[in-house]
């Protein structure tokens, strides 16, 4: 089957494009691995720290894209029958009574107990069929005729064997399911693995996968995404608040705001009708970008400081040594 979307995928440049037609804002390294990522029909294990944009990278694709997103959040104990398929025990049940019920009717004239048994033998290959079988996630992926974007969220939450698991499908995009056979992908779906490398990812499965780092973005991307997510705020405004998050980064905190704790300022800004960032606003908001009461703490103190450097930033532009390019 052709891929219907195999003309957004013509380059680099398309796909930034696309993709920030969705309101996401990929980089260079970003866009690149994804148009690798079509052509050689690999997954991507995205990793960085929570809140860069790794899942909301495959929202944004699944919506350019105009394909269904499949989400598998993955956690400890995860296993098959959660993930790939499991059988509709309560129809089994069902159709086991009916069967009891209509014993009669179904041996007849049976001569011995060898054809009995073989008759209803017949049956219990019924059971263990496409009808009786409920697919989970990564089947309904494998099964989509126009392909899915697959989304394996969290990946480094699961357990080892989970990841084992796995292998065949990031590989041949096929599962093999002991009772019907070998299920393949007609269009193989594009696959993002999301990692923030609470453990390491084993040997086997990054080989597999194309490897995308996301970092924290510099003050001038992340003034760009602001723009692009909280549109109404006063660009002086964006400017502040944005340098005070990169300052933020540079203290030795337990964790450090993100992009979406960023973004969720704005929106709390905007909420109060601020017009400018003064160092009791911070305070009272200091909760929406801090998530550890220790960082709260060491911040409070240096409050009218940071504020007083991120208002001179908006008025004359933000420049930081620590800032890191995606």
């Amino acid at each position: 089957m052709t891929d219907p979307n195999a003309t957004k995928f013509e380059n680099v440049d398309s796909i930034i494009s696309g993709l920030l037609e969705q309101g996401y804002i990929a980089s260079q390294k970003i866009a690149t691995a994804i148009f690798i990522a079509e052509n050689l029909t690999k997954p991507i294990l995205v990793e960085g720290s929570a809140g860069v944009g790794k899942t909301e990278l495959a929202l944004a694709s699944a919506a350019w894209l105009d394909l269904p997103l499949i989400r598998m959040q993955c956690y400890e104990g995860l296993d098959e029958s959660k993930a790939l398929y499991e059988w509709k025990y309560g129809k089994q049940l069902l159709y086991t009574q009916i069967l009891k019920d209509k014993m009669g009717d179904v041996l007849g004239d049976t001569p011995g107990l060898d054809q009995a048994m073989q008759k209803l033998h017949g049956f219990s290959d019924l059971f263990f069929s496409e009808k009786f079988l409920e697919p989970r996630p990564l089947l309904r992926a494998l099964r989509q005729e126009r392909g899915a974007v697959l989304l394996i969220d969290e990946i480094d939450k699961s357990d080892e064997e989970f990841e084992a698991f796995l292998l065949e499908i990031l590989s041949a995009f096929q599962v093999t399911i002991p009772e019907i056979g070998t299920i393949k992908s007609t269009v193989p779906p594009l696959v993002f693995l999301t990692s923030n490398n609470m453990r390491e990812m084993g040997d086997a499965l990054k080989r597999r996968c194309l490897h995308l780092y996301i970092p924290l973005p510099d003050a001038k991307l992340e003034e760009q995404i602001v723009a692009s997510r909280v549109p109404d705020i006063d660009e002086k405004l964006r400017r502040k608040l944005v340098a005070f998050v990169q300052m933020l980064r540079e203290q030795d905190l337990k964790k450090l705001p993100s992009i979406s704790e960023t973004l969720d300022w704005a929106r709390v800004i905007m909420l109060l009708h601020a017009d400018d960032l003064t160092p009791h606003l911070v305070h009272d908001t200091l909760n929406v970008l801090l998530k550890f009461e220790q960082d709260i703490h060491a911040i409070r103190p240096q409050i009218g400081e940071i504020t007083r450097k991120a208002t001179q930033a908006g008025d004359y532009g933000y420049r930081t040594s620590n800032a890191t390019a995606t």
